[in-house]
């Protein structure tokens, strides 16, 4: 069974892009199956590259699937069904409130720990 590795070119115009590489090249094309949530997506392209055993990857993403929350797409070898790689899509004022509670918290957490090293640099230095 041949290892299959995925790099991330770009997302631009709503189409993801990356490179298929299959480490242990037979001249085929990889078998995919890219999902959204369990859903396959049956609208990509794969290329051969100019470099053996390279692949270019093209999905775009549908328009009704960008909404608010977290989109997830998973891009996986269709015969052994392992992930090989994903990207997600983060949308929506939901969103962008829990980032900055989460960005809240992790202040208020990195407060602590700045009051708590002085603290302890203050009584080691003392002794």
């Amino acid at each position: 069974m041949p290892e299959i590795s995925l790099e991330k070119t770009r997302l631009a115009a709503g189409v993801w892009e990356g490179i298929v590489t299959i480490h242990s090249d037979n001249g085929l094309p990889p078998l995919l199956r890219i999902t959204h949530f369990d859903t396959p997506l049956e609208d990509f392209e794969l290329e051969a590259a100019d470099k053996s055993g390279q692949w270019h990857l093209r999905i775009p993403i549908p328009a009704e699937l960008i909404t608010d929350g977290v989109q997830t797409f998973v891009i996986a070898d269709r015969e052994t069904g392992e992930a090989i790689g994903s990207f997600a899509l983060l949308a929506g004022d939901a969103m962008a409130e829990d980032i900055r509670a989460e960005l809240d918290m992790l202040r208020a957490e990195l407060d602590m720990l700045k009051r708590a090293f002085r603290r302890h640099c203050n009584e080691t230095m003392g002794s």
